[in-house]
């Protein structure tokens, strides 16, 4: 909608135009109804509309401060082109023969690089995020626009020269600036992603004067111009649609760039046509500005084209990189990860090199990203695997699965101790006043423990996840030792005695690791039960009754239900409730008898017994340990496992007297 029409002076300027258009128009396609009506029309008619358009355009530019230069210098265009005009009506049309080159000539030349200026003023605001290849699409088109006009009438102007310089050079310039302005408009469309109302009425406006110049430029050259016909309105209508032009609306320029559209099919025709051009060439006479233009388009055309296979070549690797690579770490992802573990893998079969797989995973992140939000938790995220990354380089290559899971494939066979391992978890360990975040690690090596990139990383996941409930179960005693302490230091030194000789007689029995550790937190916690039997009953000198006794056996059921809330020590709650059961079946809480006590609990009650019999209580005085070996050995079979029982008396000489809590107090 024009923005004229809110002005009812600029509204009343723009009909008038129009309605000298339609009156210019007619007497051109009616008969005519006399000189008179003609000379009105095609002088006085004609230049009033010339000059409506320029005070509309003038007009625009006082008025509004949006591309206030380019309307300038296009206002100036009109100007000079009206100038030549009324010269031409008040001088030149009254002799009888009017010069070559003339005045006229002067002002409608210097109309062209005012246009010009202005056109490119005008693209250049519209256009300040194009692309290379989009400039080059434009400038294809362009050179093939103004290729295929001077093919058309270049030929016949310069076939039709009078031998004098001057006026030649006149009649070339005119339709080499229609030329010029032309393929601007044209590499404009192809800029322009959407050319708005403006730029489309005056791209309509240049071709309409393009036409009318190359059209009577060629009819001149060949003498068959007719003055007064339908072609002397173009001028006018084109100068009509630069004023329409002025005062459209226009879309609110978008801050950010839009999607490219699709140009390539536009520059082929183009090329094609350029391509045409050179054909015709070598079988006819064009001259030599249109077998110029026609190679520099096709030239362009190749520049655009390379330029196309590099973007695509780099669109194709950033593909590639950003298919293998974490967006938020930096770091390869599960799918780098994979491709280097199988190429690991056959570097082992090939020249038996090895590898070792660090799978790792935070501890604390949740926790951080609860009290600070996902974007610290990110942040957090990105500086660990950036540390990682760095931490690792000389060893491997470190990889991010995604959340908060890492992964780090190291030359050589490492264990956990090694020093690439220790840099990882330091760099993946982060201090804070109010969360800690540590890490939990599992390691694989290839081809040691696997022999597929499946098998290695969960392999690598499950011993990651062991540590992980290692940590958990760390965690966990920590506060309940500290309870326990609170609550009895003396029941303290007892769990302290007693984990001392668990841990020998479990590697005396060669428990594996895992056992081991469970075994060892089933002592420490194997008493924790008693937290909930008041101290009249715990500290009673004397035997308890039967209701004090039946309420003592409760504790172990009660340990197990403090461990069970803690699910890393869900295997340690259950070696606890059965660390008073009897070999024979005797025991409580539940009974059972032989190989159906776990062996962990076994070890617990046989070393627990021991440890309170030299120990200083209440109610008894402590035994020598010649005399707890030799109870322990008399019960062996019936209330002792008698393994157990055989193995802790092997390792009782190889422990120092200072190692026998109980000894030390006694």
């Amino acid at each position: 909608m024009l923005r004229a029409a809110r002005h009812p002076v600029l509204a009343v300027a723009l009909a008038l135009a129009l309605a000298g258009l339609l009156f210019e128009a007619g007497t051109a396609i009616v008969a005519s109804p006399g000189a008179a009506v003609d000379r009105f029309a095609d002088s006085w008619v004609y230049t009033a509309v010339e000059l409506m358009a320029v005070v509309m355009c003038a007009t625009r530019t006082v008025r509004r401060r949006a591309d206030r230069t380019a309307w300038a210098l296009i206002t100036l265009s009109l100007a000079f082109w009206t100038a030549g005009d009324l010269i031409w009506t008040l001088w030149l049309d009254q002799l009888a023969h009017p010069p070559s080159p003339s005045a006229a000539d002067v002002a409608y030349l210097l109309s062209y690089p005012a246009l010009y200026a202005g056109l490119v003023l005008l693209v250049r605001a519209r256009l300040r995020s194009t692309s290379a290849a989009e400039w080059l699409d434009g400038a294809v088109v362009g050179l093939t626009v103004a290729a295929v006009a001077a093919a058309l009438v270049l030929s016949t102007v310069l076939a039709n020269r009078s031998g004098r310089f001057w006026p030649d050079v006149v009649n070339l310039a005119y339709p080499c600036g229609d030329f010029i302005v032309l393929s601007l408009v044209a590499a404009g469309c192809m800029w322009a992603r959407r050319p708005s109302r403006v730029w489309l009425l005056l791209s309509g406006a240049v071709i309409t004067t393009a036409i009318a110049d190359i059209v009577s430029v060629y009819e001149v050259a060949t003498s068959s111009y007719v003055a007064g016909t339908l072609l002397d309105v173009f001028w006018p209508a084109a100068m009509t649609l630069v004023a329409f032009a002025a005062w459209a609306s226009e879309p609110r320029r978008p801050r950010h760039r839009l999607a490219v559209r699709h140009t390539i099919v536009i520059t082929l025709l183009a090329a094609a046509v350029a391509l045409g051009l050179l054909v015709v060439a070598a079988f006819a006479r064009l001259t030599p500005l249109a077998v110029g233009l026609a190679a520099a388009a096709l030239v362009v055309a190749t520049v655009r084209a390379g330029l196309t296979y590099l973007e695509n070549v780099s669109m194709l690797r950033r593909r590639d990189r950003d298919a293998m690579t974490d967006a938020l770490s930096g770091l390869g992802n599960r799918r780098a990860l994979m491709a280097d573990l199988d190429h690991a893998i056959a570097e082992c079969a090939q020249d038996g090199a090895v590898h070792t797989l660090a799978f790792f995973d935070l501890n604390g992140f949740k926790r951080y990203n609860d009290t600070f939000g996902h974007g610290a938790g990110d942040a957090l995220l990105s500086r660990l695997g950036r540390a990682l990354a760095a931490g690792v380089q000389d060893a491997g290559r470190a990889y991010r699965l995604g959340g908060d899971e890492f992964c780090a494939l190291l030359h050589g066979r490492l264990a956990p101790g090694a020093r690439a391992i220790a840099a990882a978890r330091s760099a993946l360990h982060e201090d804070g006043t109010v969360v800690t975040v540590s890490t939990a690690v599992g390691l694989a090596v290839i081809p040691d423990d696997a022999t597929t990139a499946s098998a290695a990383l969960r392999l690598a996941d499950e011993r990651m996840y062991a540590d992980k409930a290692h940590a958990s179960r760390a965690e966990a005693r920590a506060v309940l030792i500290q309870v326990l302490n609170e609550r009895t230091p003396g029941l303290l030194a007892h769990v302290a005695g007693v984990t001392e000789l668990v841990s020998a007689v479990a590697r005396g029995l060669a428990l594996d690791p895992e056992a081991v550790d469970e075994v060892l937190r089933a002592a420490e916690m194997h008493d924790i039960g008693k937290l909930a039997i008041p101290d009249e009953i715990l500290d009673k000198p004397g035997p308890l009754d039967e209701a004090e006794r039946e309420f003592m056996r409760q504790h172990p059921v009660i340990g197990e239900r403090i461990l069970g809330a803690a699910p890393a020590l869900g295997p340690v709650a259950k070696l606890v409730r059965s660390s008073h059961e009897r070999w024979d079946g005797g025991g409580y809480p539940d009974g059972l008898a032989g190989e159906a006590i776990p062996l962990g609990a076994r070890i617990v009650a046989v070393c627990d017994a021991y440890e309170a019999m030299i120990s200083e209580r209440c109610y008894q005085r402590a035994r020598s340990r010649e005399d707890a070996v030799e109870e322990l050995r008399r019960n062996a079979g019936t209330q002792f496992d008698p393994r157990v029982v055989d193995a802790l008396c092997r390792c009782l000489p190889e422990l120092p007297a200072s190692a026998v809590v109980g000894a030390a107090r006694g």
